[in-house]
């Protein structure tokens, strides 16, 4: 489906979400070297738990305001809602004044508006794409993001540093410009039957259904294998915008990129993280459906493996090294070891799901982002007890027992299969 012939809403929220998701991405990676500084790794740690717990609730609660206010209706207000915590946020980091607390307060408000918009935007697509033309349209939205992870950072390497304040500041600006633009060039989209349903419900009901949702985990031994293998292996590739920014801004230091004779560039602490970052963004891009491809001819058992061992050997490597092509390694290791498995994971879900349930099994496999996003701040206050060096070590463990759980799981769901067809 070209984008020519998308629905008016998705064109407008194409371009305008693009311009937000760049300039969001030029401060958010530096944020946990923010919080470090100022309140010190290990209070920033649990301080960072603390937020994404909010997070969790707001989204939980998104869809149920999406299907109750409106599509448009919660995008509008979660738009307005972030502008103005990203104005508070450059207030607390303006020359006249300034105040982490309030810094920290106004990335707990931004969180939780951005958890309420996302259920509704993903329900527009729904609502005006058909179902045939939906994979292609998710598609450009995640290769948008994909784009904003490249040139984000890069720009934020030189921006955040030197102008924070006015960063903040446009962002928060153009977040508001995108509440304006979606309220006047947009309609709603919200199914009627829908509204109906759902204003018969409590608030609290719909809440309470999405926590019965998740005790099919407990009912199905193989898909509580994969929960918990891939909480597991969040904790490493979750550490892309949590210990990684920390541990490159304490131990790369002026090293140079590239040496030309008259011409040589030099990278500091940060700047290294962001082109970090960015490669591993320009390698989701530019790979994603070839690796896939590539991931098709093995055997799905081997691929789920390997990808928690390319985690594993990529923290080793990040522990060993400072020096900046090293770390350029490292990423592209770890960048691996996620791309083996994106576009694996959710036809696994579907083939473990009976097609009753199928809803339920997939909002209950969110849990290995959402839990794992929870938990992996851990790894800051790990720092300072233990040092970088076994916290990465931590890491790869946790990333090998995940690698055994998955071997345990493909074997307990090869026997279901063989006692299912001889049965019937």
């Amino acid at each position: 489906m070209r984008i020519r012939d998308w629905d008016r809403n998705l064109k407008v929220r194409l371009f305008g979400e693009a311009l937000m998701n760049i300039t969001f991405w030029m401060f958010f990676p530096f944020l946990t070297i923010y919080f470090a500084e100022s309140f010190g790794k290990g209070k920033a740690g649990f301080l960072i738990i603390f937020s994404q717990i909010f997070s969790v609730a707001a989204n939980l609660l998104g869809g149920y305001f999406a299907d109750t206010f409106g599509r448009k209706r919660m995008m509008v207000l979660s738009a307005l809602g972030q502008g103005a915590a990203f104005l508070l946020f450059a207030a607390a980091v303006s020359p006249w004044f300034t105040s982490p607390v309030v810094g920290f307060i106004s990335f707990t408000i931004v969180g939780m508006f951005s958890s309420i918009y996302w259920p509704a935007s993903q329900a527009m697509i729904a609502d005006v794409v058909e179902e045939k033309d939906r994979s292609s349209v998710f598609a450009v939205f995640y290769t948008s993001i994909n784009i904003a992870v490249v040139i984000g950072p890069i720009l934020g390497a030189i921006f955040y540093v030197n102008y924070r304040f006015y960063l903040l500041l446009a962002v928060g600006i153009i977040c508001i410009l995108l509440a304006l633009v979606l309220a006047k060039m947009t309609r709603e989209t919200l199914p009627p039957k829908i509204k109906a349903d759902q204003t018969k419900e409590k608030w609290y009901a719909f809440l309470l259904n999405q926590v019965a949702d998740y005790k099919v985990i407990i009912k199905d031994r193989v898909f509580l294998l994969f929960i918990v293998a891939g909480v597991l292996s969040a904790q490493t590739f979750m550490q892309l915008d949590l210990l990684f920014p920390v541990y490159t801004e304490e131990k790369v230091h002026n090293q140079t990129l590239f040496d030309l004779g008259n011409w040589s560039f030099s990278v500091n602490g940060e700047q290294a993280f962001g082109l970090i970052l960015s490669e591993n963004g320009l390698l989701v891009a530019l790979l994603t459906v070839f690796v896939t491809k590539w991931m098709t001819k093995y055997r799905e058992r081997d691929v789920f493996i390997l990808s928690s061992l390319a985690f594993g050997v990529s923290m080793i490597m990040f522990s060993q090294t400072t020096w900046i092509w090293g770390l350029i390694t490292a990423m592209a290791v770890f960048t691996l070891g996620e791309l083996m498995t994106a576009g694996l994971q959710q036809s696994f879900i579907s083939s473990l799901a009976p097609d009753n349930m199928r809803g339920q099994y997939f909002a209950a496999a969110s849990l290995r982002y959402t839990l794992g996003r929870t938990i992996a701040p851990i790894s800051i206050p790990l720092t300072v007890w233990i040092g970088y060096q076994w916290t990465f070590y931590i890491l790869c463990f946790l990333a090998v027992i995940s690698a055994l759980l998955y071997g345990w799981m493909f074997k307990l769901h090869e026997k279901n299969r063989i006692t299912n067809s001889s049965t019937t």
